[in-house]
């Protein structure tokens, strides 16, 4: 039996940063802005990085480096990056005899391209994980006290729900990142009040309530009812709302700057869950949380700088009212 069992992608991840690139503006960009390179060109990468990714793989690596007993069941391709993701599993600890093949995709991959000194655009390939299916797990093996379940694309929604079900049916608990995929199924919005701890952005709030994006505080007070014992809302550099025993808690991050962001939410959500697991004191979980996904942030890919069990790091603040 393991502490925790994670679900979600698994991914090989691809890191380039080039100099050789203008940015444009775009007005029908969400952002506003856009990476422009010239057709028929041959563009020089001046840096280039391998790693593993995925929410079900970086959240797994978290609990194995704070000690607890973790397995990853997830979809991969019968390639080269699969074995690179099996390979970063066996490096960390993690128990991978719940993983699932398939020789009719590849493993996810995703493309980060770094602007220096702007931001990163990410390019992405839903591959293996997109055909993860009921027939692909042995329920009989799902054998842990905790279960966390990272975003699902479109094509898995129905197994995200199924863990639930058979989640509540074992006794199990269990601790929710849902994507957008999932938010707008009305099954599944319906089992997010039965989890114990749901995290969202607020983005993900505001489609999951209803409530225009612009009227947070609504978002927040309405979310609470979501999540039997804890609800968890990112709101990116600045921080988190904690809702959890009747108290909101609010936090921030010490340092904003960061070499990556990539695994932000991940190494965040599954920082909180550990210390939870071990003390059930929500204010500790936050820091740890923050800590851990700022640790994170600090070093390229989404694993390397995780913190380690008993790791000393600087604690955020976090402050406790009985209201918002």
């Amino acid at each position: 039996m393991f502490d925790i069992i994670t679900f979600g992608s698994a991914t090989k991840d691809i890191f380039l940063r080039t100099r050789e690139n203008a940015v444009v503006s775009v007005d029908e960009f969400k952002t506003g802005e856009g990476v422009c390179f010239p057709l028929g060109s041959k563009i020089k990468i001046d840096e280039i990085y391998f790693t593993s990714g995925g929410g079900g793989t970086n959240t797994a690596a978290t609990f194995a480096k704070q000690g607890f007993s973790v397995a990853y069941c997830g979809k991969i391709g019968k390639d080269n990056a699969g074995d690179g993701v099996i390979k970063d599993l066996n490096h960390y600890g993690i128990n991978s005899s719940l993983v699932s093949y398939t020789d009719k995709k590849p493993t996810n991959h995703s493309v980060v391209l770094d602007v220096p000194n702007k931001d990163r655009t990410i390019l992405v390939y839903r591959g293996a994980s997109d055909s993860h299916e009921k027939k692909d797990v042995d329920f009989e093996k799902l054998r842990a006290s905790w279960f966390y379940l990272t975003s699902f694309s479109t094509h898995s929604k129905e197994l995200f729900s199924e863990l639930i079900d058979f989640a509540l049916s074992a006794n199990i608990k269990i601790m929710a990142n849902p994507g957008k995929a999932q938010l707008r199924d009305e099954k599944i919005k319906e089992q997010l009040k039965r989890v114990d701890i749901l995290l969202l952005n607020l983005e993900e709030a505001s489609i999951l309530t209803g409530i225009d994006f612009a009227n947070e505080e609504e978002i927040l007070k309405a979310v609470s009812c979501f999540g039997k014992e804890v609800v968890i809302v990112t709101k990116g550099v600045e921080g988190v709302i904690v809702y959890g025993k009747g108290k909101y808690y609010h936090s921030k991050p010490v340092f904003l700057d960061a070499v990556d962001r990539t695994g932000a939410g991940d190494s965040l959500g599954a920082g909180f869950l550990a210390e939870y697991m071990r003390s059930k004191d929500i204010r500790r979980a936050v820091q740890l949380g923050i800590a851990n996904s700022t640790a994170c942030l600090q070093k390229k890919g989404a694993k390397h700088g995780l913190l380690k069990k008993d790791e000393e790091f600087c604690a955020p603040s976090v402050e406790e009212n009985d209201s918002l």
